[in-house]
């Protein structure tokens, strides 16, 4: 059984839909990425399993954690799993940490709410937790401000935070965004070291080339829609929707004289297109793309790959 698994998710605003029946699963001991660019509904996706979605939003479908529907629980039921059982790596390092307290203080505040540790008994546990992000003299740092620590240490101070509960689950929202190739290759190996010990990562990014670091498996989402996921090795190899492949000729690589980037922008979600909402971007669109929405289809003879496309893209 699955750690996590979301069901036919949507989320809506005035019935303009930014997650439109979105299907994923997250099993034990695996990292799985969630790549597409920004706007897409990634974040809006992660922050629908914590149960802290926007003012005005209208969810549906069902999502998992070990087998009972997070939307059908209570406030205080979920407040129970937020932080303690699946926890939120934010995204900006930068703004993610208060500037007014010290570092050691806002990592005790979730041991003080969640385990109802006294404040000294929180301080030790939040001078392990450092230490188990690499972050030396980590007595001394937990009396520091943010202010006082790098992009890198913030991002390690953040995924400490979000370890200190020991989650079953943590959700990654761009961990490595704004960061330089050193300390993104320092998170990801953190990243490997955890699913080593058991825990199972969501890692939400619009980066192809960090999930192919790490995860077991992907899924790419435009405008709100899966339209492919396989395997990452299967993925990179073998991509399907013009989507995916757009994305990977648009990674640098020492084989390619000129990168070749998605022409277009993708539309807001007041604006989406009929039909097939990649079509007026897609090199391979024809006239059934813009009428039809096509479902995610089984790719022939490879086991759990799915392309949300009119044609089998052959490479």
């Amino acid at each position: 059984m699955s750690v996590l698994e979301i069901k036919n998710l949507t989320i809506s605003f005035d019935g303009k839909k930014a997650v439109d029946n979105l299907s994923l699963k997250l099993d034990q001991s695996e990292i799985v990425g969630l790549v597409g660019e920004s706007g897409c509904g990634k974040s809006l996706m992660a922050f629908s399993i914590l149960g802290i979605t926007p003012p005005g939003s209208n969810l549906s479908g069902e999502i998992f954690y070990k087998g009972q529907d997070l939307l059908k629980l209570d406030d205080e039921s979920r407040r129970g799993i937020r932080g303690n059982k699946i926890s939120l790596i934010p995204q900006d390092p930068l703004s993610a940490l208060n500037p007014v307290f010290t570092i050691g203080e806002q990592i005790s505040e979730v041991l003080e709410v969640h385990k109802k540790l006294s404040h000294t008994e929180a301080i030790k546990v939040s001078k392990s937790a450092l230490e188990s992000v690499n972050i030396p003299n980590s007595e001394q740092r937990l009396k520091d401000y943010p202010y006082q620590f790098s992009g890198g240490m913030k991002q390690r101070a953040l995924i400490a935070m979000a370890l200190v509960n020991e989650p079953d689950v943590l959700i990654a929202d761009e961990p490595t965004t704004a960061l330089d190739a050193t300390i993104q290759l320092q998170i990801l190996e953190i990243m490997q070291d955890l699913r080593k010990k058991g825990k199972s990562i969501l890692l939400i990014t619009h980066d192809l080339g960090v999930v192919s670091e790490v995860c077991n498996r992907i899924y790419v989402m435009y405008l709100g829609k899966i339209v492919e996921t396989a395997s990452t090795k299967e993925l990179f190899t073998n991509p399907k929707h013009p989507y995916t492949i757009g994305l990977l000729n648009s990674l640098p690589d020492e084989s390619k004289k000129t990168l070749i980037p998605i022409k277009g922008q993708p539309p807001s979600i007041d604006s989406i297109p009929t039909g097939c909402a990649f079509h007026p971007r897609c090199s391979f669109v024809f006239d059934r793309c813009r009428k039809e929405i096509p479902e995610l289809y089984d790719v022939k003879t490879i086991k759990e790959h799915k392309s949300r496309c009119f044609l089998e893209i052959k490479n």
